[in-house]
């Protein structure tokens, strides 16, 4: 990682702020909002009860003092509390194109985080590796948001691994009303079967929370290109090893495993109901967060 001395910090949030806040005003804003609805209806105010009003919502009180059928109405109650769940384990950092996935992963949450503020909502950000390494409690206002930018551009998490169980975890026991929770991951936290690990605290967290996933990964990633004998090494376990790629039966054996860990991520998103995206380091996320917003 490389040192920064406050103004180049200063100048690289500055830089994100343009770009992302460009972006929510003018494309996300308003797919944002449509997506995303307020946690329920508030009431608004008491009128004359009108044909095809639903009589659930008499107020028989207003009604039995005027002698007249009154109804209340509800407004749905827009504002929102957004909570982004950073995976900052060491594997962001792996990239092949212009950009890592962390990169990648730091405009995409800039991206939502001005969205929120546009939308006056609440935005908060919880970054996690294996273990939860800082919680900022959502909030609003633009200097809320530019600390949390600065902290997805500046954070060093304290440990390397992934675990998005403990993450997701913690959402539940922090967060006690309903929030729009977004997890951004490559969402490689997987057994040795290419099993999430993460499924059981997934159940409980969709019961409280509207969860959405929002992956990003290397083209790299999916399939190994034939460039020989190589050394690679484990970004997160710090393991190293020769690998033969010129073999057809190591390349098929390695696109074998990441077709399958992605098949049984995609299937357990589809049980628990949890929208989610794939998008690569070299496509532009533009496209994929408003398709995203407008299937919803």
């Amino acid at each position: 990682m490389d040192a920064r001395t406050p103004a180049d910090l200063l100048k690289k949030v500055r830089k994100i702020e343009i770009k992302t806040r460009a972006l929510s005003h003018q494309i996300f804003a308003g797919e944002y909002h449509s997506a995303f609805k307020g946690r329920g209806m508030t009431f608004s105010e008491v009128r004359e009860y009108r044909y095809g009003d639903d009589v659930r919502n008499m107020d028989w009180n207003v009604t039995a003092r005027l002698r007249a059928p009154y109804v209340k109405v509800f407004e749905e109650e827009r504002e929102l509390t957004v909570v982004l769940l950073i995976d900052v384990s060491r594997s962001g950092l792996f990239g092949t194109s212009a950009m890592t996935k962390r990169d990648q992963l730091a405009e995409i949450a800039a991206v939502l985080s001005f969205s929120a503020i546009l939308n006056n909502d609440k935005v908060g950000a919880l970054f996690f590796s294996d273990r939860v390494e800082k919680f900022i409690p959502p909030k609003k206002g633009r200097g809320h948001l530019l600390h949390i930018i600065r902290e997805i551009i500046e954070f060093r998490p304290v440990s390397s691994g992934t675990d998005i169980g403990e993450a997701l975890r913690f959402l539940t026991n922090a967060i006690k009303k309903k929030c729009a929770a977004f997890i951004l991951s490559d969402m490689l936290d997987v057994d040795e079967n290419g099993v999430p690990r993460y499924e059981d605290a997934m159940k409980v967290a969709v019961n409280r929370h509207d969860v959405s996933v929002i992956r990003v990964y290397d083209p790299r990633e999916r399939a190994i290109p034939n460039v020989g004998l190589v050394h690679v090494r484990d970004f997160e376990s710090g393991d190293s090893a020769w690998v033969n790629t010129a073999s057809p039966e190591v390349r098929r054996a390695y696109s074998e495993w990441f077709s399958t860990v992605t098949d049984r991520t995609v299937r357990l998103f589809n049980r628990y109901k949890v929208d989610s995206i794939s998008i690569a380091t070299d496509e532009d996320y533009v496209k994929g967060l408003m398709s995203f917003f407008k299937k919803r």
